[in-house]
């Protein structure tokens, strides 16, 4: 498959669940099953579409690295068990690791609850050059926190700061820090994966079945998935208020790994080659030097 064959087709995969504007979002509206009319048959096909993916990813990375202009930020966040870290470990399987970084962020520690909200992801941050990856992330503070109240508390905010209006003003401090990224030349790219109650049901039960994945499995599994519908509204809020042309949301289908795995890929292989990416031009005078370098290998 030619190039702009396959970018094209990255598209087909990719735009469905693009949000850039959240005025009319509603999670209801997307089926944590689809794959886009893709079935079983398909399969094998869809992972040679991701084969192909990985390696162009890993072109891409070489010339951002190359350029030293860019860097992308790619942010993860579902429910447990929606496959965030079989994504991540898929998808940028073929990438260098000397040009991309992963952050997981836990519970905040004692050191974090001390600073704002912000603090420990803008630490983490990609450098120019480089992918970073966000295994949760910021959004937590309008997801886990919101649906836990409780949680606020304990990062001693000024109790006049804790209003009704908090969540409003988180929303508005997380558009101005991603718009802030954007125009500092970090691409900010968001990934919900969308599974289903029935299908986090199924995979908790194979990880208590399956003895290599029982340290996968915590009984705070169980607690948070009785909060499941107040996650859905978190969910549902954040997206909607947060949603941009600059840092868009992708929804994608999570109860079918392969196909989530190949729209995540094909979301990062658009954003990439919407950035015309190239190697750095070598100026005359470099040139000349190189030039000389050459005469004087080719004598030895």
């Amino acid at each position: 498959m030619e190039k702009q064959d396959f970018l094209e087709r990255a598209r087909t995969f990719a735009r469905p669940f693009r949000i850039e504007d959240g005025k009319d979002f509603h999670l209801k509206n997307f089926d944590p099953g689809d794959t886009l009319h893709l079935d079983q048959e398909d399969k094998p096909r869809a992972q040679e579409a991701l084969s192909m993916g990985v390696q162009m990813l890993a072109h891409f990375q070489d010339l951002l690295y190359a350029q030293d202009r860019y860097a992308l930020l790619l942010i993860f966040q579902a429910m447990d068990a929606a496959g965030k870290d079989g994504t991540i470990k898929h998808v940028m399987s073929g990438v260098n690791p000397q040009g991309c970084q992963v952050t997981s962020f836990k519970a905040p520690s004692s050191v974090d609850l001390d600073h704002d909200f912000l603090w420990r992801s803008n630490n983490a941050l990609p450098e120019r050059g480089r992918i970073g990856i966000f295994n949760r992330s910021y959004y937590e503070e309008t997801l886990v926190v919101r649906v836990h109240p409780e949680m606020l508390a304990r990062q001693t905010l000024p109790a006049e700061r804790i209003t009704r209006s908090i969540w409003d003003e988180r929303f508005q401090d997380i558009r101005n820090y991603e718009t802030y990224l954007n125009n500092n030349g970090i691409i900010v790219r968001k990934f919900f994966l969308n599974v289903s109650r029935k299908e986090q049901r199924k995979r908790f039960l194979a990880r208590l079945d399956r003895p290599e994945k029982n340290w996968k499995f915590s009984a705070n599994d169980i607690k948070e998935r009785a909060f499941w519908d107040d996650y859905m509204d978190a969910y549902n809020e954040t997206i909607r208020h947060t949603a941009s042309r600059h840092a868009p949301w992708y929804v994608v289908p999570a109860d079918n790994k392969w196909f989530t795995r190949i729209a995540v890929a094909a979301a990062i292989i658009e954003t990439l080659d919407s950035l015309h990416l190239r190697y750095p031009e070598v100026s005359p005078e470099a040139r000349a030097q190189l030039d000389a370098a050459r005469a004087i290998l080719e004598k030895e």
